[in-house]
């Protein structure tokens, strides 16, 4: 799986605690907080999947939203879009579970850890 600039530096903030949730302004008043679980790059655009919060701090049905992630510039801050085509909602959800399946992967499975030489360590 392939991120973008913009992915890896959201990504890497999100990994050391430095943006963990964005507020959501659902437009009749109502404020969701959100935890950020990802940036994904999808066909050279960016996709951020956020997991909805309720006012406890969790999230108990496992429903993700998932916007457009739009980065203007390196000094403003991100804007996100609605996703209105059904094909692209498909290709970032695909993206999703892929992301899901590799997560899960990597925690479930120790992979050897190989030195420069190549050789595989502790062998």
């Amino acid at each position: 799986m392939e991120f973008s600039k913009n992915a890896i530096d959201m990504n890497t903030k999100i990994e050391n605690g430095e943006q963990t949730t964005v507020d959501i302004d659902l437009g009749d008043g109502k404020i969701v907080t959100c935890a950020i679980m990802v940036v994904l790059t999808v066909k050279d655009k960016d996709y951020i999947v956020l997991l909805p919060l309720d006012e406890n701090g969790q999230n108990d049905d496992g429903n993700v939203w998932i916007y457009e992630f739009i980065m203007k510039d390196k000094n403003s801050d991100p804007e996100l879009g609605n996703i209105t085509d059904d094909d692209e909602y498909m290709a970032v959800s695909e993206a999703f579970d892929q992301y899901l399946d590799d997560v899960e992967f990597d925690e479930f499975v120790e992979l050897p850890q190989e030195g420069l030489d190549g050789e595989v360590e502790g062998e």
